[in-house]
């Protein structure tokens, strides 16, 4: 069995000085390794009822959209702004570098659909909380927040202490 954390390349001061950058583009590029990550977010969608997918621009679309495939489930898109055609909502988050705003459809998720986030990365949570907060805005249930990598020592899954979060590689 591989392990995926091996996949993983480490690229110091990106995107800014200080910063361990986890690239995951390894991974994605050996077949075996993305369709083990994928088959293991599979596995772990088993044991939960939902609806949708959910990925944060950009990597999450990466990891959501063939999670959505294996599991015969839609696929929603939260992107930056200015990206999606339709009428949107938004949410502005703190990131470990900076600031940034995210948005969705307002249309995207009905009142009760139960919904699983999906991200490659695990960093203080902004992401995923604002994802939240849209799924939420919209009358989502997260179901769970899924992820490839989780960078334990920056605490964000303390922001997350709601909801099932399950990572499948933790620095």
């Amino acid at each position: 069995m591989l392990n995926l954390k091996d996949k993983i390349r480490d690229i110091p001061d990106f995107p800014e000085k200080g910063i361990l950058f986890r690239d995951i583009t390894t991974l994605l590029q050996d077949k075996e390794a993305f369709k083990m990550a994928v088959d293991e977010l599979k596995k772990i969608t088993d044991e939960y009822e939902f609806d949708l997918i959910i990925g944060p621009e950009s990597r999450g679309f990466i990891v959501g959209t063939p999670l959505a495939y294996a599991t015969g489930k839609g696929f929603v898109p939260v992107r930056k702004p200015g990206k999606l055609p339709y009428k949107t909502i938004r949410f502005a988050y703190d990131l470990e570098y900076g600031s940034d705003v995210l948005e969705i459809h307002m249309d995207a998720i009905k009142e009760g659909e139960k919904v699983i986030i999906v991200d490659d990365l695990l960093a203080t949570g902004g992401t995923l909380l604002s994802t939240i907060r849209l799924v939420e805005q919209l009358g989502g249930e997260v179901a769970a927040v899924l992820v490839l990598i989780e960078l334990t020592d920056l605490n964000g899954r303390d922001k997350l202490q709601k909801y099932n979060v399950r990572s499948l590689i933790q620095y």
